[in-house]
Order: structure tokens, then sequence, then C-alpha cells
């Protein structure tokens, strides 16, 4: 159960849990809460074609009475085994129905965010009604830690971090940087993301104004709150015409090997989806050292650099471009334990033992 945005790694999480447990041959729907006069997000179709019962449920703004109502009926009519929330919407308005089905209910924990006073009470209100589910599943160790000091019980969180599920074939350099539009020749940095303040883009349109990347350029795939202002931020620095804006680009994935370097310039994250993206991709890595991205990659497999800090952002770039062989070494690790560390299938059968082991002890 979620109320899915347009596109994200909490969406993309779902899908993945959701369509990899029917191909393993367990029944599984989904409840998506939408916002009436929204185009219906990609991830639900993606479910339906992965054999996925998908429900959506279209409401007026704040119509929270109409979807307690509405999920407690597919809750009684489909009759499953456990329920589980992605993200504070979801957990904070349906702790209380799902535990008066009798159902046990588990959430995930994808990350907060901050941001301003709505989103940081509706963080709250998730942090405190995370306490009452039957299991927390926190996708990294800060998060986690996060969790306990919130006063999750020790006993109910369990510690799952994300899984990366191979996708379709890549884009070779040339193709994709046709695909977005780009020179064949010149140094192209890539950023990924929702254009929002916890993602950092704002760190990275920085750094691309540091000294020695005078001739490089950023692509931005995304879109957010934020676009207006980082494009005021780009023409500020001077660095408007090497800044492409991509918008939201479906199975960016594809792309990422148009990119010389990639950018993770997050002030927080969870388990970022997009870094398993770059380094399948064989990308070099450059990222905030911030939640749970030590946890996907070390000083190893990608250069990790303090947030909030555009000079060692450009830093950590200009040594991906100065030394491609230790880069190239760099990407090869990450690959390898990519494959070692983070495949789906192991992911998997963490949430059935968890969703077990939950069924048989009620």
């Amino acid at each position: 159960m979620l109320a899915p945005g347009a596109f994200g790694g909490l969406e993309r999480v779902v899908t993945q849990l959701a369509c990899g447990l029917a191909g393993r041959d367990v029944p599984v729907a989904v409840a998506a809460i939408l916002d009436a006069g929204a185009d219906e997000p990609d991830c639900l179709g993606a479910m339906r074609q992965g054999g996925v019962e998908v429900f959506p449920l279209v409401m007026p703004p704040r119509a929270y009475g109409q979807a307690r109502g509405r999920v407690g009926g597919i809750i009684a009519s489909w009759n499953p085994q456990v329920v589980h929330t992605h993200g504070y919407l979801a957990d904070v308005l349906m702790r209380g129905v799902i535990q008066r089905s009798g159902r046990p209910a588990v959430a995930t924990a994808h990350g907060f965010t901050g941001g301003g006073p709505k989103n940081r009470l509706f963080e709250w209100l998730d942090r405190r009604a995370l306490r009452r589910f039957d299991a927390a599943i926190a996708v990294s160790r800060a998060l986690a830690d996060r969790l306990t000091a919130a006063g999750v019980p020790p006993e109910r969180l369990h510690l799952i971090p994300n899984a990366w599920a191979e996708g379709g074939p890549l884009a070779s350099r040339q193709e994709a940087r046709v695909a977005l539009g780009l020179g064949a020749d010149g140094v192209v940095i890539g950023w990924v993301g929702r254009l929002g303040r916890e993602k950092g883009p704002d760190v990275a349109v920085r750094a691309l104004a540091q000294p020695d990347l005078e001739s490089a350029q950023l692509v931005v795939a995304g879109a957010g709150r934020e676009l207006v202002r980082l494009q005021e931020l780009a023409r500020q620095l001077g660095v408007a015409a090497r800044v492409h804006w991509q918008g939201p680009v479906p199975s960016v994935a594809r792309w990422f090997r148009a990119f010389d370097a990639f950018c993770l310039s997050s002030r927080t994250e969870g388990t970022p989806m997009v870094l398993f993206e770059a380094m399948a991709a064989g990308v070099p890595v450059v990222a905030t050292r911030v939640g749970g991205v030590p946890d996907v990659v070390s000083e190893e497999e990608a250069i990790l650099v303090p947030s909030e800090d555009p000079a060692a952002l450009a830093q950590g770039i200009r040594s991906v471009l100065h030394d491609p062989d230790a880069a190239a070494a760099r990407s090869a690790r990450a690959l390898d334990r990519l494959h070692r560390k983070f495949s789906l299938v192991p992911w998997l059968k963490r949430h059935e033992t968890l969703y077990h082991s939950l069924v048989t002890r009620t």
C-alpha cells in the first residue's frame, strides 16, 4: 500500500517487491492512493504487467476518511495474510485500519527528507506510527538507528537494504548521448533524481562552477519543485549553458553510459536506487557520504565526499576525469559488489521470511 508520486525510489522499490513476489507465485495486490485529476503513475502499469493486482484509489484532497474506508473494504474482500505499507501517508493513515482488520502490519521506512513544516510533521507522525507496527523495515543502518532512537522496539525492527533488479540492455555511450541530445565529445556529468532540496541538486550545480570544470556539462534528469530556483542559480553562476535539464527520463538507467561520471549530491538518503543503476552501468561514482550510501559503496568502489560541499564534490569529479584508470578500477569493483551484495532473490526471500514469521506468530 502506498501513495505514489510520478516517479522515485520508493515507487521503484514497491514495484520491484510486488512484481518479484508475484514472479515467485506469491499472490500480491497493491492499493495506491492517488490524487484526483493527476495522471496515473507509470509504476502501477508496470505492476499490472508483472502480475500484480492493482487497486487505484482516486481521492479528493485530504479525503482521509474515505481512503481509510476503501482500504478497509479492499482488505476485507481481498483477504491478505499480511499488509505492507510504504511511505508516511500510508503508514500514518492506514495503521489503525490494518490493526482493526486483525492482519499483521509491516511498514518500510525509505528515509526522512525533512523539508517544510508540513512534511516534518508527517514524518514525526510516521516515526510515532512505526512504533506500533508488527514489523518496521529500515533500508539503511543510519535509518535503523534513527528509528531505534524514535522508539521503534528493536525486536520489531528489521534492516533490509534495497536490492537491484537487472533491467533491459544498456545503450552504448554513443547511443545514450544521441538519445539525450548530447554531442559525441566533451565531458558529461550525470545527475538523476527528484529536484528537491534533500537530493542536493543545487550542490551539483555549484560544483559545476568550480575551477577546472569549465568545459564539463551537467545532465540533470528529473523533475520537482526546485526546478525554477535551480535554473536561476545556474544563470547566476554562469553555468546555465552547460546544464541540460532533461526532465523525467523514462527508463533513465538505459542511458547512464552517456556520463563520464555520475554525481549523487544528496543531503539525506535511504538506500538510493539510482546509485545501483550507476554501478550497473559501470559509470564512476562521486557521492555524498550520507544515509545508506556508505552501506552501498566504500572508498574502494566510489569517491565519497561530505554533503553540502560543492568544492569537495568538484574535486571528486576532477579525480575521476584526471585518473580514468583508477576510476575504471573502482567501477569494476562497484559492479562486482552490486552483484554480490544487492541481488534481488535474497532480498525477496528476506521479505517472504519476515511475512511468514508474522503469519505464524499470530
